[in-house]
């Protein structure tokens, strides 16, 4: 048993660590996925009226595919090295080992995928848990055209390194609506947009703490992450040809 203790915790550590790094390409062929994306997609369409979900389900079935096949490859790119808070400090400490990786991270780059075609039945959103408290977790929401906040379905990206869950249950929780976030980023990626995956909407300016500002802005230029994302854009559609993504 001595000798098998070791072996055992040397498994769980490898099993941990690979249930947090991002999925690997065709993780959303996956039966068990496309299970979840089929589900996420029905409580998409549980938004509507009876009478419209007919219509509407392939702009349901595009919204939970892109959240799943885009989620995954927007971790793919983070590359994290584990899922929740212990990324968030290889993104935050003073040596930033990781430029990407933070809860609104994850919210921008997948407000960003689903915003690449315009929705007639849907309306995305952006909402924050715990807002002031320095706890902050950031994600994404869909409602439908006919309601607004609190009737919404939730994202979560960040927790599962990619693996796109929604939220159960989160109205026992502080989460509030942050239409000023969606209203910015709405502004960067219009409906139908063609930016590529490797685009940000805020980059680093300085190493200070949370020292961001908006990527397009003239404080945004030629800071060092700014040139970085520069470069992994032409990178990623060279190698894509020209895709903006490739999922």
């Amino acid at each position: 048993m001595p000798v098998l203790r070791p072996i055992i915790l040397l498994m769980l550590s490898m099993l941990l660590v690979a249930c947090q790094s991002a999925p690997q390409p065709g993780y959303e062929k996956l039966p068990d996925v496309v299970a979840r994306q089929d589900g996420i997609q029905q409580k998409i369409l549980e938004l509507l009226p009876e009478y419209e979900r007919p219509a509407a389900r392939r702009e349901a079935a595009w919204l939970a595919h892109t959240a799943v096949a885009g989620g995954a490859a927007i971790a793919r790119y983070n590359d994290p090295i584990l899922a929740g808070w212990f990324n968030n400090r290889t993104v935050n400490t003073r040596h930033h080992w990781r430029h990407r990786g933070l809860c609104w991270h994850y919210q921008h780059d997948l407000y960003r995928e689903l915003r690449r075609r315009p929705l007639r039945y849907f309306r995305l959103g952006c909402c924050v848990r715990d807002a002031g408290t320095g706890s902050e977790h950031h994600t994404v929401y869909i409602t439908s055209h006919h309601d607004k906040w609190p009737k919404a379905v939730l994202f979560e990206v960040w927790r599962y390194a990619g693996r796109t869950h929604l939220i159960e249950d989160w109205q026992d929780d502080d989460w509030q609506d942050n239409p000023r976030m969606a209203h910015n980023l709405s502004r960067i990626y219009p409906e139908g947009h063609k930016l590529p995956l490797e685009h940000w909407a805020l980059v680093r300016r300085s190493t200070r703490y949370n020292d961001y500002v908006y990527s397009h802005s003239r404080e945004a230029r030629d800071t060092p992450q700014w040139l970085y994302m520069q470069e992994q854009m032409k990178q990623g559609l060279k190698r894509r040809g020209g895709k903006p993504v490739d999922y």
